[in-house]
């Protein structure tokens, strides 16, 4: 399994790599690489949970419903267990290809 410094090291160069724009670059396949796709899951996991941060914000302030609340604030929490889910798998999947036999 994982280490937490192993994940910690893995989510920076992701972050290093979404502000350098590497992973904006399409693979020579012609269709988007793994790293485009990744930053667009994680871009809308965000924006996910800057909805809910608005719609919470909001609500504390009068202006909005409880139910708009509790709808941002499950859909965060759905992206974020689908992007956990995802994680866990990839990472299961490297660990896998690395007890390969050469």
């Amino acid at each position: 399994m994982a280490s937490p410094t192993i994940a910690a090291n893995a989510y920076a160069n992701l972050a290093r790599m979404m502000e350098s724009g590497a992973a904006g670059k399409a693979s020579s396949g012609g269709g988007p690489s793994f790293a485009a796709v990744l930053k667009d899951a994680l871009g809308s996991v965000v924006e996910a949970g800057r909805k809910s941060d608005a719609q919470t914000v909001a609500m504390a302030s009068g202006k909005a419903n409880v139910m708009d609340v509790v709808t941002a604030v499950a859909d965060t929490d759905v992206a974020v267990s689908t992007l956990v889910s995802v994680r866990d798998r990839v990472i299961q999947s490297y660990e896998d290809i690395m007890k390969m036999p050469i």
